[in-house]
């Protein structure tokens, strides 16, 4: 049939999803079918996919870490311009972090993947560019994985009873489904944990392991005192917020820092001789009332409201 140039008719119609021009430059492959990592943000590869909806096709790219399989970033659209393929890089991004030395990013030789802002976007975050060949899906055989039973549990599962009629509903299923993939599904190659538990386990051998104790106390060494957190730094504020509302008494029973630590926040002190708190007349800390951000014009857009009590340090906006 193929010398005779006869093709089989198919049902449905064919979409295309990579668009690749044989004599154009690319970068070369980094990964060569080796898809795993020793730790996390070392390897993520990434990919495109499709749902056909009565309103049209919906556009999918997912962005995996090799090491957990967790989805770092993703995007749905209506179409499969470079954009959304950014978009689901600017989640990654968010979530990982802004600059990642050491990171491959691995995908096939699609036109979104082969394109100049794809490649300046990667050379923002510190991230090297990993391109397959052409027509060959075991060079993403990881990101085609994650695509076949996306579509085998949420797009034509058990659960789905009839088709998807636009890109919106097929976008809300994602956002459910990728948490679930995150946090609940077990994977066979973690040994059956999902990814959030596996990267927690391994954060939690890195902190306690000798080598991280050993440079932890060295560091306390060389610097004469503990190295203060974000949250050290949160409750050294809000101290300096109590003693100017008058209940510090309570507050400094409490928190990661020593409560004879003098507070050293300047614009504190000065409003403790006025008798207001930092930030304005109607910036306040009082229980879960809530705190104003800002002036009176950030006050009137929205209230932060805060659930906190002397015995419970930590904050909970609600």
């Amino acid at each position: 049939m193929r010398r005779l140039g006869i093709e089989g008719v198919r049902r449905g119609k064919q979409v295309t999803t990579t668009k690749s021009d044989a004599g154009a430059a690319r970068h070369p492959d980094l990964v060569n079918r080796r898809f795993s990592a020793s730790a996390p943000k070392r390897l993520w590869v990434t990919d495109l996919t499709y749902v056909p909806t009565w309103a049209g096709v919906a556009y999918v790219c997912f962005i995996i870490d090799a090491f957990s399989r967790t989805i770092v970033g993703w995007r749905d659209a209506s179409n499969m311009r470079t954009t959304m393929v950014l978009d689901a890089l600017e989640m990654a991004r968010w979530s990982r972090g802004n600059t990642l030395p050491g990171l491959t990013c691995h995908s096939d030789a699609g036109s979104q993947f082969t394109s100049i802002r794809y490649g300046e976007r990667l050379a923002e975050i510190g991230a090297l560019p990993s391109i397959g060949s052409v027509g060959d899906s075991f060079d993403s055989a990881l990101a085609e994985t994650v695509n076949g039973y996306y579509k085998a549990e949420l797009i034509y599962g058990p659960a789905r009873t009839g088709p998807w009629k636009t890109v919106e509903d097929v976008e809300l299923a994602i956002l459910s489904w990728v948490y679930w993939h995150n946090t609940t599904r077990l994977h066979s190659y973690l040994k059956d944990v999902p990814p959030a538990e596996f990267e927690a386990t391994f954060y939690d051998a890195q902190r306690t392991s000798p080598w991280s104790q050993s440079n932890s106390s060295s560091l306390r060494q060389n610097q004469g005192d503990s190295v203060p957190t974000m949250a050290d730094k949160l409750c050294r504020c809000l101290r300096c917020l109590a003693g100017a509302r008058g209940f510090g008494a309570q507050f400094a029973l409490v928190g990661p820092l020593s409560p004879t630590r003098p507070a050293n926040c300047a614009a504190a002190r000065r409003q403790q001789t006025r008798g207001r708190p930092p930030g304005g007349a109607r910036s306040h800390v009082e229980g879960t009332r809530g705190r104003h951000i800002g002036n009176r014009k950030g006050a009137r857009r929205g209230v932060v409201p805060l659930s906190w009590s002397p015995q419970t340090p930590e904050l909970h906006s609600s």
